[in-house]
């Protein structure tokens, strides 16, 4: 992306660079505007975009923080290579195609100048104009290296298949598990643990299709895929979660969802440093992919699996970790309930803090990946920050459009 980004000109780099004041204050309303112009001149892409992320403003800040890094860095774009290749992941997980950025490209550049209205001059629109085509030049190019990789790969495929539901099973009272099996009863890839799939619903007299990412919530194997999916009610001015209620109170076994194949790069890695697995809610599912393959692959390595919920009732996968811990002496579970019932058990009532992961953790010096909430992942890592935790140690994903901890 380096050698990308010496395609500018120096006129260019600096004209989009001073654009970076600018963007800090009114990115977030330029990309608003942006995706109502987006699906008002092309509304097909509403089949491909998560409409509940719209209605709640997620993509939008998202996109602005985005574009904002790309000016700031646009000089040397290597800087933000690990978040353009998570943004390609979930691209092609949603069979982005090249075609798709130059409408992006003209509603962006569109929605700039309608925001800023004359302090968007010429010269700036011209710049933009310029690093967009190659900031997208530099996405279409991994993609297409992905889409390759997934498809070559054995059991690949890209856009979407067909999948049967051979087990419903209820983990909790919020919290469902799917195993999926190819219809073409073909064989499915390997994934790395912590990836997810992507799934279409296409709902008779729904004016666009849904598409939703949710983590596979197992180690690979050869027989299946497995999600575990939270019922996500409606509260307050949140949506009801449309996919998500649909697949438990609709989709029922035997019947065929399509899927796009696994994605992502909030994976596991292999070290030898004890292993710090932290969850709260929903977002214990790639963490017990983690675990289901730490086991297997790094019998030896130390495994700390935290657990937060409110309770035992919407405590999805709690028989599967502690099976987990009970037959492999490296693992140590640990459950948290704030709002506990009377004949729980837990190892710790109210919220995971600093004084407590110090009392059952030996070291800091470990590598610790954790999942959840917003608010919740906002308390972990500051909490791994004030312990002095090392950077590179520290892994985490977002559900839905990437935010920021800080």
């Amino acid at each position: 992306m380096t050698q990308t980004a010496q395609l500018l000109d120096e006129k260019t780099i600096s004209t989009v660079k001073a654009t970076v004041p600018v963007l800090e204050v009114h990115g977030e309303e330029i990309t608003s505007r942006f995706y109502q112009m987006l699906f008002e001149n092309h509304p097909e892409l509403k089949n491909i975009f998560n409409q509940s992320n719209q209605r709640q403003g997620k993509q939008s800040k998202a996109l602005a923080n985005a574009v904002y890094a790309a000016a700031m860095y646009i000089d040397n774009l290597e800087a933000i290579l690990p978040t353009v290749k998570q943004i390609a992941h979930k691209h092609r997980s949603l069979n982005i195609l090249p075609e798709h950025y130059p409408i992006v490209g003209e509603n962006l550049l569109a929605a700039i100048k309608d925001v800023l209205g004359d302090a968007a001059t010429d010269d700036i629109m011209e710049a933009w104009g310029k690093a967009y085509g190659v900031i997208a030049d530099a996405f279409i190019q991994i993609e297409i290296d992905m889409y390759e990789e997934t498809a070559n790969q054995q059991g690949g495929w890209t856009g979407y298949r067909d999948f049967n539901v051979v087990h419903k099973v209820k983990e909790s009272d919020v919290i469902t598990s799917f195993y999926l099996k190819p219809s073409d009863n073909g064989q499915i890839p390997s994934f790395q643990a912590g990836q997810y799939i992507t799934v279409k619903i296409e709902k008779e007299g729904a004016p666009y299709n849904f598409l939703r990412q949710y983590s596979l919530s197992s180690r690979s194997n050869s027989e299946y895929f497995r999600i575990s999916v939270k019922k996500e009610e409606g509260l307050n001015d949140n949506p009801d979660g449309d996919v998500s209620t649909y697949l438990h109170d609709h989709i029922k076994e035997q019947d065929v969802v399509k899927l796009s194949a696994p994605a992502g790069d909030f994976v596991l890695r292999k070290e030898d440093k004890p292993l710090v697995l932290i969850s709260g809610g929903v977002g214990i599912t790639p963490l017990v992919s983690m675990l289901e393959t730490a086991v297997i692959e790094q019998p030896n390595r130390p495994i700390y699996f935290i657990h937060a919920a409110q309770n035992s009732s919407v405590h999805g996968l709690r028989e599967s970790i502690r099976a987990t811990a009970d037959t492999h002496s490296q693992v140590q579970s640990y459950v948290v309930y704030d709002s506990p019932y009377e004949n729980d058990q837990f190892d710790k009532e109210g919220y995971i803090d600093l004084a407590w992961l110090k009392s059952i953790l030996p070291t800091n010096d470990a590598s610790f990946y954790f999942c959840g909430p917003e608010g919740f992942m906002k308390a972990i890592n500051r909490a791994l920050k004030e312990w002095n935790v090392d950077e590179q140690d520290v892994h985490f994903e977002f559900f839905g459009p990437a935010g920021s901890l800080d």
